[in-house]
């Protein structure tokens, strides 16, 4: 079964665990997600079945919004809750207004250390492994986009507050940013992925890739039975030449290719849907 969908992953459990339980619940063998959330952290979840994870790397996931709680005075390897080191009692508020204007300061482009417990490729290793087994590592800045963020409440020692940020961000490094500009140590307490670009949590419901699918929309014009077919395409059958990938919508099936130096080949070909109801078959 083909199928795309939005699952609300549960905290203190893994993206792979949750995503085994799921399978399970539809009965499919071949499934994949895109995003991994950390443990601790839940919500937005995208997940595929049979020939949809192909589809991944094509979808519009950005950008990105959380809402996300810091808890002052707690020192964390991971920054989160699952690695505190130490917790402090600090009856020293910070000022509401001094907290909201540190956060706008965060919108536009931000420089920073992504979290060694992270699932950053180190040399072939995941960064978390190399932090759980001890092993000293340096990570490298990464750049991320702040496109908002909106303040919910400060309850002392907890900050609450929305941010929406470009693919690749960790949420849990931009409020170690926050918390130095506040002077403050801290951690995140809770993290939850509220969407990811329009993919948001409705009851599991299956959608029409096509609708979330950053493809530009080319024009053929030959025999359609050549893509049934799965023969070499000839690039004069095409209306838009350039070298990209491109979507390539039939009555019944679309396609996406690939045209290079003026050759377009399959990146994948022939997903059937229904149009009746817009849900992929």
């Amino acid at each position: 079964m083909n199928r795309l969908f939005v699952v609300k992953k549960p905290v203190n459990i893994s993206s792979n665990f949750y995503l085994s339980r799921i399978k399970r619940k539809y009965k499919e063998k071949v499934a994949g997600f895109s995003g991994t959330l950390d443990p601790f952290a839940c919500g937005c979840l995208i997940v595929a079945f049979g020939k949809y994870p192909q589809l991944f790397r094509f979808l519009k996931k950005a950008p990105k919004t959380y809402r996300t709680t810091m808890w002052l005075d707690v020192e964390s390897s991971s920054f989160d809750i699952e690695n505190i080191i130490k917790t402090e009692i600090n009856n020293s508020k910070l000022d509401e207004q001094i907290v909201k204007q540190e956060l706008n300061g965060l919108v536009g482009t931000l420089e920073y250390l992504p979290p060694k417990y992270s699932a950053k490729n180190i040399d072939g290793k995941r960064a978390y492994e190399m932090a759980r087994e001890g092993i000293d590592f340096e990570m490298k800045h990464i750049t991320s986009s702040i496109y908002d963020v909106k303040f919910i409440n400060y309850n002392h020692p907890f900050i609450s507050f929305d941010i929406k940020v470009s693919e690749g961000s960790y949420i849990r490094s931009i409020a170690q940013v926050l918390l130095d500009r506040l002077g403050r140590n801290g951690t995140l307490s809770y993290l939850e992925r509220l969407n990811e670009g329009d993919f948001v949590f409705n009851d599991e419901v299956a959608l029409n890739p096509i609708n979330y699918l950053d493809l530009e929309q080319n024009v053929y014009v030959g025999d359609k039975s050549w893509f049934i077919l799965g023969k070499k395409l000839n690039i004069e059958y095409f209306e838009n030449k350039a070298d990209n990938h491109y979507l390539i919508i039939f009555d019944d099936f679309f396609s996406i290719i690939k045209i290079q130096d003026g050759e377009p080949k399959y990146v994948l070909n022939r997903v059937y849907f229904d149009e009746t109801y817009g849900n992929l078959i």
